[in-house]
């Protein structure tokens, strides 16, 4: 007695759940053989825009689909009989010629003794001989036939994957011109260099294709039939009117002019195939038959394949087809489908143990347990949700380390080892209580224009490119991040990823290295992330779930609503909404949180700030420039409840501050152009003059308070060199090295400490320059005019000190006759907020379904 998940045909993923006690989206199915490639990509926005034909009858002899099937194969269009898969087309041609009988050669597909059965037929089998590889014997069919009977052959053959020669068929069909041969090819389309019967020319020859298995839409059931006239109208008298629904006739048109699918198709599944078959030929107690299709047939050479089956579905949930019931074959014979790669190792290493074979000495990388989050776009809140889970995980005890493969932006950090990443993943790496490592984010890239930017791999620039420059060298970059990856993933017990932009951004999808790509790459599975504070959030979910291919739906788990203002438990409705829709759960609705005290991840925060003056007893204005960088030098002065910090970009918005601030740039003779076509440039220069408003400028802003800057080599543009505000007696060259390191002085007007980090291409000199930040090894980190009213620094992170940054508030109040303070009034704690943002998130996120996504306790 054989279980009923083991019955007929394969692919029961209902019954083979029952059998194992396991949802259905969890059977690991070999026992189908449809496309590992998964159903192509435009599939699902074509079914999704064709849902409204649902209320209407579909063309009940699929007319446009015959079409396209005639103009792919050249035949004429009378010739095609669409069908609801191949079997209904098998079915049909049992009853189309009055047959005597049906001859059959085994083993071969059950379903073609089933259809001359119920044609009431006889059957006559001719058996293949497993010596011969289960071939078929033309000669020997040859004998069995007397005319007026019907012949179904399979090529290549259910269940060996033998191909018919097809110069044989033909001579065959030549000598025999009373019979009609039926050619399933419903496998041919798998098979490198296949020749199909079609548009042979014969009058007695019906061949019968599957989409159901090539374009793996089981679910959907198309295939065609291809036949002489007098054949082919007497097969469509045997389909059923309308047996073609719309959905697949509208797939089936668009099929026929995918023969890119097709080709990708054959080459991934001959590798695969022979990868599989070679690994299974190495389990003793095993033979493996030779095929050319998406399957391999396989006997124990003494053993009980439903046996085997049992234990890998019951132990594993890994379904196979046992072949028991393919006449010509016993108990011992099993049939496996080919998937990709990394289903077709975990087969076969489980089949190694339920057989008892030991495993080859090969190294396992170890798999890291990760969870990646990705946004329904940029700035949805992935990057502080990412650091709130690294923080809880390390509050919770788990060695966790922050990644992001590659990260677009202006706002950088230095290493101790002199190497430069993204700061979000700086801050990251403090949730996790961790030194920042430029392998959490081996590629960053930082804009130098419109359309290029500086690229740098592991912390060290590579050159500057245009996006179709850096997208031939992504294929150099993601080798860079797989293998950073791998080293930082090997030292710690999990990982927390960040995606980048949208994975829903179909333009970008092909060149991805930074979200699904990396999700498939670290077996993380992806939560999406979604600002309701921006509106859409629901429909952003959806619409991302229906951009995705099946591959990145399998790594897609759920959502998380972000930024909510308000009372959750009126959300319910829509998060039953996007569950129903997409399948998919929220994880979690967290709440907006007020003045977090965290830096901000990209430009999109430079822009947030601005408008009038609120009435602050001090007003910091920033020029806003076009290639901004390292904004975050800020944020510890928005901190600050007696100071204003506003984003400006006409000279008429510098009225009323009490320091103009000239921030870093990533293109400084650029930016320093934008300043004098906005007019910034001369209100600056006026004002500083005047003696009234003081000027500071950091890094790019440094260098642009000089007299000159010179760019010989082109570093950040096509201009040679460009005249600064003069404001410092200092002229500054940029140069190809870059400077990149961690620095530490003094600030000499207030004698106060202050550290930070560097990050420039230029050298900046001056004779007798009076300085405004030493290093502690007596370097030269800033210059100021000889009133102190201008100064500058190369020192990104000067504000951060809480006691130079009082000190520079109380002098800009003393100067417009308020109180100095004194004493610090907050402290620019990161790790304050870090813990602060985790436990709101805890409170409002299902830590355990993720943690059970990771597979963690």
């Amino acid at each position: 007695m054989v279980d009923k998940g083991f019955g007929i045909h394969g692919g029961n993923l209902g019954d083979l759940a029952s059998m194992a006690g396991i949802p259905e989206d969890r059977i690991l199915d070999f026992s189908a053989n449809v496309n590992p490639l998964g159903f192509p990509e435009w599939l699902r926005p074509l079914i999704s825009s064709h849902i409204s034909r649902l209320s209407s009858y579909p063309d009940p002899h699929a007319g446009k689909f015959a079409t396209a099937v005639s103009k792919f194969h050249g035949v004429d269009e009378r010739q095609v009989v669409p069908g609801n898969g191949a079997t209904e087309l098998l079915y049909a041609s049992a009853c189309v010629g009055g047959f005597k009988k049906a001859v059959i050669p085994v083993p071969a597909y059950v379903d073609y003794r089933s259809c001359a059965e119920r044609a009431g037929l006889a059957v006559e089998t001719v058996p293949m001989e497993e010596r011969d590889g289960f071939a078929l014997d033309l000669v020997r069919l040859a004998g069995c036939l007397d005319g007026g009977e019907v012949v179904f052959i399979g090529s290549p053959n259910n269940p060996n994957g033998a191909v018919v020669e097809r110069a044989g068929v033909l001579r065959l069909a030549d000598e025999k011109p009373d019979t009609v041969f039926v050619i399933d090819e419903s496998f041919g389309g798998f098979v490198e260099g296949f020749q199909s019967t079609i548009g042979c020319g014969r009058e007695n020859v019906v061949t019968v294709v599957s989409m159901t298995k090539l374009f793996a839409i089981p679910g959907l059931r198309l295939g065609y039939a291809i036949a002489g006239q007098r054949l082919a109208d007497s097969l469509r008298a045997h389909v059923d009117p309308w047996s073609v629904n719309a959905m697949a006739q509208a797939a089936g048109v668009e099929a026929m002019s995918d023969r890119e699918y097709i080709r990708r198709t054959v080459k991934a599944v001959r590798q695969w195939r022979e990868e599989m078959a070679a690994a299974l030929g190495e389990i003793p107690g095993l033979k493996i038959f030779s095929a050319s299709a998406n399957y391999i047939l396989a006997r124990l050479e003494d053993g009980d394949a439903a046996k085997l089956a049992r234990g890998m579905l019951m132990n594993h949930g890994i379904a196979i087809r046992v072949c028991h019931n393919f006449e010509g074959l016993d108990g011992r014979y099993f049939r496996l489908a080919v998937r990709d790669g990394v289903d077709n190792n975990k087969l076969v290493q489980t089949m190694r143990g339920q057989l008892g074979a030991s495993a080859p000495a090969v190294h396992i990388k170890k798999q890291t347990p990760a969870i990646m989050f990705q946004g329904v776009s940029s700035d949805s809140g992935k990057t502080v949700l990412a650091a709130a889970m690294c923080r809880i995980m390390k509050q919770d005890g788990h060695d966790v380390a922050p990644f992001k493969a590659q990260n677009m932006a202006l706002n950088s950090y230095v290493t101790l080892d002199g190497r430069e990443i993204g700061r979000a993943q700086v801050t990251q790496a403090q949730a996790c209580g961790l030194e920042p490592d430029t392998r959490m984010n081996p590629v960053l890239l930082k804009p130098n224009s419109d359309t290029g930017s500086q690229v740098i791999l592991l912390g060290k620039p590579v050159g500057s490119m245009t996006a179709r420059e850096y997208y031939g060298f992504k294929s150099v970059a993601f080798e860079t991040v797989k293998q950073a990856y791998n080293s930082l993933s090997a030292e710690h017990e999990a990982m927390v990823i960040e995606g980048a932009g949208s994975p829903g951004e179909v333009n970008l999808k092909r060149h991805d290295i930074v979200n699904m790509r990396m999700a498939e790459y670290a077996n993380a599975k992806v939560v999406i992330v979604g600002d309701i504070d921006r509106g859409g959030v629901f429909a952003s979910f959806v619409g991302i779930m229906e951009t995705l291919a099946e591959w990145e739906r399998r790594l897609t788990a759920g959502f998380i609503v972000n930024k909510f203002r308000g009372d959750k438990s009126l959300l319910d409705d829509a998060l039953d909404y996007t569950l129903r829709h997409t399948g998919r759960p929220t994880y979690g609705v967290v709440p907006y949180i007020h003045e977090l005290g965290l830096p901000e991840e990209d430009r999109a925060a430079v822009h947030s700030f601005g408008g009038n003056w609120n009435g602050a007893k001090v007003r910091v204005a920033v020029a806003r420039l076009r290639h901004v960088s390292n904004f975050t030098d800020f944020d510890p002065l928005m901190m600050e409840p007696d100071v204003e910090v506003k984003a400006v970009t006409r000279p008429e918005e510098l009225e009323g501050a009490d320091v103009v601030v000239i921030p870093g740039s990533k293109n400084v003779i650029g930016d320093l152009a934008v300043l004098k076509q906005s007019g910034l440039f001369d209100k600056i220069k006026t004002m500083a003059a005047h003696g009234a408003t003081p000027v500071v400028g950091i890094c790019g802003g440094f260098q642009m308070l000089g007299e000159r800057i010179r760019d010989p080599h082109r570093i950040e543009s096509n201009e040679g060199e460009a005249v600064g505000l003069g404001l410092l007696g200092v002229e500054t060259e940029l140069l190809p090295e870059k400077t990149l390191k961690r620095a530490s002085g003094t600030h000499v007007e207030s004698g106060l400490s202050v550290s930070g980090y560097e990050i420039h291409h230029g050298v900046t000199k001056g004779e007798g320059v009076r300085p405004s930040v030493l290093g502690d090894d007596g370097s030269l980190l800033g210059a100021a005019s000889a009133d102190g009213r201008a100064w500058g620094t190369y020192l990104h992170g000067v504000f951060n000190d809480d006691r130079f940054r009082r000190w520079f508030i109380d002098r800009l109040r003393v100067a417009k006759g308020e109180a100095p303070l004194g004493e610090p009034r907050i402290r620019y704690d990161m790790d304050a907020s870090l813990d602060r943002l985790a436990d709101v998130v805890r409170r409002n996120m299902d830590i355990g379904a993720l943690y059970k996504l990771m597979n963690l306790t």
